[in-house]
């Protein structure tokens, strides 16, 4: 699979949730630091509706192209555009050629 680099035209964030410890070694809060900048392609924006208990969500997804980036998971999370997305899945294109990020948030109605 070759990635066409003239495509990555968003800049999107990695961020990693650290966790802060007291000097006892007991956690007193989280935070989230940055793993990468990287140039993107926006390859689809998605929503869903969901009828919940509470009341109806509507869930949206953007999935992104990148160029390859070792070591991010779905416990981090992808900022784009002061959007702060939950990733759902992380997809390999190729072999270590590029990554497909498909994300989701919830907005309540």
């Amino acid at each position: 699979m070759k990635i066409d680099a003239k495509r990555f035209d968003r800049t999107i964030r990695i961020e990693r949730v650290i966790e802060h410890l007291n000097a006892r070694g007991t956690p007193t809060g989280t935070d989230w630091s940055l793993v990468a900048t990287l140039r993107a392609q926006l390859v689809q924006g998605s929503t869903s509706e969901l009828l919940r208990t509470v009341g109806q969500v509507a869930e949206a997804g953007l999935t992104f192209r990148t160029r390859y980036h070792d070591g991010i998971t779905t416990s981090d999370r992808l900022v784009y555009d002061g959007q702060e997305l939950e990733l759902v899945e992380v997809r390999e294109l190729g072999r270590r050629q590029g990554l497909e990020l498909r994300t989701k948030t919830q907005v309540a109605s």
